[in-house]
Formats: C-alpha cells, structure tokens, sequence
C-alpha cells in the first residue's frame, strides 16, 4: 500500500505555504529520514523527510502553493524501476518551402513608406514571479506598521572607539575560551537592555485598551537571507553574558544559511535592533516590528571629525536611530532611551561589570 506524502504542520498560525523544491525526481527510491522536499511558509523554510523507503511519485510540482495536510506525493514500496531506453526521435519531416511571390513593381518617387512601428518590448525586459509566502508577510507587515502606529525616529551618534579598543585587546583571549568572535551586536544588545531597564515604557506594547509592559528582556536581532529578512530572538539577554549571546547569533545566522529557522526561533521579542551598517548604510529611519514599540538602528562606522576638549580630531563614528510608537513612547523617554545606549557604548566597561 502505498504512503501518503503530505505537507506537516509547521504553527497554529501556519495553513499553507510554497512546496519550493524538491530534492528527489519522480521515479527515485528514497529511503526513510531521506530529505523529500522543502516548505516555505510566511514565516518559516522547514525540511521534510520521507517517513518510509520505496519509490517515490510526485503529485505536486515544485514552485506551488500548498495547503497544511494536502497530499503532494506518494511512497510505493519496493525499489524504483530501471529506467527504459528513449526511444529514438521520429525523423523530422522535411520543411515546407513555399515560394516567394515578388510583389508588383511600384513607381519610383511620390510613395512615401509607412513608418515602422516597433512592437512593444517591455515583457521582454521583465521577469515575472509569485511573491514568497515570506516576501509577502514582510510586505503585509510592513504596511501594517505604518498605518497602525504612531512611528517617529529619534537620532544620535556614538563614538565606537572605547568598543572597538577592548575588542581588539579582548578578542583573542575571548575566541580561545569562548569559541566565537567578540562583535559589536553583543554590546548593543546589553546597552539596549540597560537602557529599556531605565525606561519601561519603550519595553510596552498596546493590546486593545491595554498598555502591556513585558518584564523580560527578549531581543529580537534583524537577519537578511536571500528569502528575506527575518528576526530571530535571544531571549533572557538581562541574563546572559557576552560569550552566550554572541553563541547564540551565531547559531541563529547558521540556522539562517541553511533554512532551518523555526517558528519558535521568531516569537516574543520585545524589542528589536537592525543593523544596516553591515551593507553600508549611514543613515535610515527603521519601521517597527509589531506589536513591538521600539527598534533600533545601528550604521556604518565612518571616521568623521568631531571636536574633543576643543581640538578636532578624527573618531570612529556611528550614526544610531530609534524609531518608536509615539503612543506609547513620550519624545522625552525616547531621546532618554538612545542616550542611555550612546553612554553604554562609549563606556562599555560599565557593561562588561553587569554581564
């Protein structure tokens, strides 16, 4: 008899998604645990592996939407069939040439020739494909954010050279013990949750007629794939020190790589920061993740002038922006919120005393 292959459930949230490849052909012999084929819902790419070993018939082609329980393949048992020999082409039949009628001589002079008009080639120049379930949340969400907060951005700069001094005196001891680099998202992690400590209302969210503030300290950390961007969290970062949250960063970002993010991964961040400083970006105004009433936007470093004790010298320069829900976040509170980051990171040794 033969196995049902069907599309597994993946949230309570989740009810369909795109089968986007398959990694066995039809006709192949798959064994049990064999990797099938993988799913790409709104919110996660999840693996699907055969649950027995036979051949496998495919009912469903790559690249279409599909509903949670839907049956895609089939599982028969046995091994798969020696493949036949192709039988040899038909010979082409020979082309019909007709001959060419030469048209009537037309007078020389006074008939002007119509102008030729070029066809269109605009379809010829475009590529048109569904948007990913992925693509598409963003796009929802993004909307979203814009038209059910209040959003305003606050900006600051902060010099990174007390940052960069201690990693660079730190990093080797740190990725000997540790087994990973010492980078900057660790110490901006721990200066946001300093500074959500100091002001409560940038970690509250409105639910209905409530105003919730959440006591936890989950942080949500913006991570582009080539399926979008997506914003793994490291939860309890009040608790952790610098070698558990740069473990965990760099075990969402290999998860990421391979596609194998999970829905848990995603939920209940409190706040979340951005950094597009990693592609180059001096300045932006980043849009909130909701429900969530607060992100932050970290920059390229750049060397820039600034004056010190009223000599100009050159300092490595960030630019930081908060964007935040004005319903919930007074301007005071968030000003007070990215200058308390600014301190931390110009004086990350009062971080490294608390971690």
């Amino acid at each position: 008899m033969n196995i049902e292959v069907k599309i597994p459930a993946v949230g309570e949230s989740i009810t369909s998604g795109v089968l986007s490849i398959w990694h066995k052909k039809e006709g192949d012999s798959v064994s049990r645990d064999e990797l099938l084929f993988t799913l790409e819902t709104d919110k996660v790419s999840q693996e699907v592996m055969a649950a027995d070993s036979g051949v496998l018939h495919i009912k469903v082609p790559e690249g279409q939407e599909v509903k949670i329980g839907q049956v895609v393949a089939e599982i028969a048992p046995g091994a798969a069939a020696a493949p036949s020999k192709a039988a040899a082409p038909a010979p082409a039949k020979p082309a019909v040439v007709e001959k060419a009628v030469e048209p009537a001589p037309v007078p020389v002079a006074v008939v002007k020739p119509a102008p030729v008009v070029s066809a269109p080639v605009d379809e010829a120049r475009t590529v048109r494909k569904k948007l990913s379930p992925l693509r598409r949340k963003i796009a929802t969400q993004l909307v979203m954010a814009q038209q059910t907060a209040a959003i305003l951005t606050t900006f600051n700069e902060c010099d990174m050279s007390a940052v960069m001094a201690l990693r660079k005196e730190l990093q080797e001891e740190f990725t000997k013990k540790h087994g990973v680099k010492l980078g900057f998202m660790s110490f901006f992690i721990k200066a946001v949750v300093d500074a959500l400590q100091a002001i409560p209302s940038i970690n509250s969210r409105i639910d209905g007629d409530d105003l919730v503030t959440s006591t936890a300290y989950d942080i949500g950390v913006a991570v582009g794939t080539e399926r979008g961007l997506i914003v793994p969290v490291v939860r309890d970062c009040d608790r952790l020190g610098f070698a558990d949250i740069e473990s965990r960063l760099a075990g969402y970002a290999a998860k990421a790589r391979e596609g194998k993010i999970s829905l848990d991964d995603l939920k209940g961040g409190v706040f979340t920061i951005s950094n597009g400083g990693t592609y180059g970006s001096l300045l932006s105004t980043p849009i909130l993740n909701p429900p969530q009433s607060g992100i932050l936007g970290m920059h390229k470093i750049q060397e820039r002038p600034v004056v010190i004790k009223g000599q100009i010298v050159a300092r490595p320069m960030m630019y930081l922006a908060l964007s935040y829900d004005h319903r919930v976040v007074d301007g005071k509170e968030a000003v007070t919120f990215l200058v308390r980051v600014k301190e931390c990171i110009e004086n990350p040794a009062r971080l490294l005393l608390g971690a």
